[in-house]
């Protein structure tokens, strides 16, 4: 018990998930419980009323940005027909079934590889490279707990709170590296890509990292919650076109992250996010969070 007590005080993060345990918190308004998660988390008073930093600014987006179609938009579902009327169904990652529960998948129909995703939130992902190897009760048990949880409570992200819940299961990829696929993350401010940051290296005993490029394939010089890789990686081939099928799809946002990813040489579109990280990362060194706030001009929606 102790040694919880003591991990959590050097982890204000983890102080944040224990508190949001409580029910009762979920009483809160949005505006309070945002204010009140962001002291313990970032250490510094929310500025709503005139926010300025990048991480303040996606806050702000939470309470005053809240068009009906962000929840079909962060839906790994329905987005596909979104996508595919947007900028083609080319762009979408092939589909191999969609259900409401987890007794309902049949197993012995899906190919040797693929991966399982719930629908409705962020992070909920099961990759089988082995189907022989799977362990089926292991996956029924955390798949059926990432179904019972709205993300939405977790730090109030209006898009995910009426996205129904279900289990979707997509074509496994590999990049040209023949081990992972790498996430290209563009950051679109009012409709205009700004920067990226590229995901490598998950299964890799060091960990996640994360390289921030800007739009001309520069490393820029900060880091946001993970490590950078230390090392300049190649520019993917359909840079060009991330570039502009991003501009298509953040036309009317005043934020939104575009995920692709590119295998044997084609570009996929893996998923569309309004407030990465939950506007709860700290830049390092701590001057980018203003910088990049700079990039985005708040407006409130009707």
């Amino acid at each position: 018990m102790f040694e919880k007590i003591k991990k959590m005080i050097n982890n204000p993060n983890l102080i944040s998930q224990w508190i949001i345990t409580w029910k009762i918190f979920n009483l809160l308004p949005d505006k309070a419980y945002l204010k009140l998660k962001y002291k313990i988390i970032m250490g510094k008073r929310l500025n709503l009323e005139n926010p300025q930093t990048f991480n303040e600014k996606l806050q702000w987006l939470k309470l005053y940005d809240r068009k009906p179609e962000y929840t079909m938009m962060v839906d790994k579902y329905e987005v596909r027909k979104y996508i595919a009327e947007t900028i083609g169904e080319e762009y979408l990652i092939p589909l191999l079934g969609v259900w409401d529960n987890f007794d309902e998948i049949d197993f012995e129909n899906l190919p040797e590889q693929f991966v399982l995703k719930c629908t409705h939130n962020s992070g909920s992902i099961i990759i089988c490279k082995d189907k022989s190897k799977l362990d089926i009760n292991k996956v029924r048990k955390n798949m059926n707990s990432y179904l019972k949880r709205n993300h939405y409570w977790n730090a109030r992200e209006w898009p995910y709170k009426n996205v129904k819940p279900r289990i979707i299961a997509e074509r496994f990829m590999e990049d040209e590296s023949g081990y992972e696929l790498k996430d290209y993350k563009l950051m679109c401010f009012n409709g205009e890509p700004k920067c990226l940051f590229v995901c490598l290296n998950r299964y890799s005993s060091d960990g996640l990292n994360v390289d921030f490029y800007d739009m001309n394939w520069e490393p820029m010089p900060f880091e946001r919650k993970y490590k950078n890789s230390g090392s300049q990686l190649k520019k993917p081939e359909n840079f060009n076109s991330m570039i502009e099928l991003s501009r298509v799809l953040s036309k009317h946002h005043q934020f939104l992250r575009t995920d692709f990813y590119e295998a044997n040489g084609r570009l996929y579109l893996g998923e569309l996010t309004f407030h990465p990280g939950s506007g709860f990362e700290e830049f390092r060194p701590d001057e980018w969070d203003k910088k990049l706030g700079d990039w985005l001009l708040l407006k409130e929606t009707d």
